[in-house]
């Protein structure tokens, strides 16, 4: 999978959607060779589609849709700001759902989660782009990381998140500064080592956990997180909170289970898959930058 970074072409049309093998300009001193997909899960978002879109660099590869039975005019509006959008129909339920649905519409090498309530900046995939073609497997945006920042977080949440996060980084191994936010990165090949399996919002967790656990490098970008422009979240801080929690406690569970199945294992076979079940034990797994 290629990470060459190249100058950009002055002049180059960055309109114009670029042939395979063609690198794409990404600023005026850098060009990438990867295709980026950017994933946007939406339901009934016409009015922040217009933010969001607005935002997005026009070098991205493709921009995927994922619409979950909208009654506005979603659909319509992405068509209009973007032209060759692809749409897909969210067949079950759930944010992480239409993620999964998305991901798997998603012919690019680099894939992007984007919110489409107008949180996100979308002149910050620039950064996870980098951070993934300079050595990193998943690009985790943190909206309190050096350089970060958030305009929606009760003080509520706020410690939920902390908290939470406090649990990961213990029992995992991790180094996370933000544990639930939904903009993150990656290269497509990290798919097939966390094996998602949740529908809700608690997904975004989920990812944040099993990378580590499959030992992938990750780096912390920092993201600063906007007020939702239009319309109301379907957040719930105790709800969701709770439902993040059992996701933490269901893959520590999990992990434990894997131990005690290997306590009969050889010891060439320990050492291989030690770092695996382990990321402490590994100094590559979950490394942030």
């Amino acid at each position: 999978m290629s990470s060459v970074l190249q100058p950009a072409t002055p002049g180059q049309d960055h309109k114009a959607p670029p042939a395979a093998g063609i690198y794409r300009p990404v600023s005026s001193h850098l060009a990438i060779a990867p295709p980026v997909s950017v994933v946007i899960p939406a339901m009934n978002e016409a009015e922040n589609l217009p933010y969001v879109f607005k935002t997005l660099p026009d070098w991205v590869h493709e921009v995927v849709l994922v619409d979950g039975n909208s009654t506005d005019d979603t659909i319509a509006v992405a068509r209009v700001l973007w032209p060759g959008v692809k749409v897909v129909e969210q067949r079950g339920r759930g944010k992480g759902d239409a993620l999964i649905t998305g991901f798997g519409a998603c012919t690019g090498d680099i894939i992007v989660m984007v919110d489409a309530d107008g949180s996100a900046d979308g002149n910050e995939i620039v950064s996870y782009v980098c951070a993934l073609v300079s050595g990193a497997d998943f690009a985790k945006g943190s909206r309190f990381a050096n350089g970060g920042g958030t305009d929606d977080m009760t003080f509520v949440r706020r410690l939920g998140n902390r908290a939470l996060c406090a649990v990961v980084n213990r029992k995992f191994g991790a180094r996370y500064t933000d544990l639930c936010y939904g903009y993150n990165a990656f290269w497509r090949h990290c798919l097939d080592r966390i094996d998602l399996d949740c529908t809700g919002f608690e997904v975004e967790t989920l990812m944040n956990i099993r990378v580590v656990k499959a030992g992938l490098r990750v780096q912390e970008i920092p993201s600063h997180e906007y007020l939702r422009i239009h319309g109301v979240s379907n957040l719930r801080a105790v709800r969701d909170g709770l439902r993040v929690l059992r996701v933490i406690l269901r893959e520590r569970s999990n992990r434990r289970a894997l131990r005690r199945r290997g306590r009969h294992r050889s010891p060439m076979l320990d050492s291989v898959l030690d770092p695996v079940l382990d990321p402490a034990l590994d100094p590559v797994a979950g490394e942030i930058s």
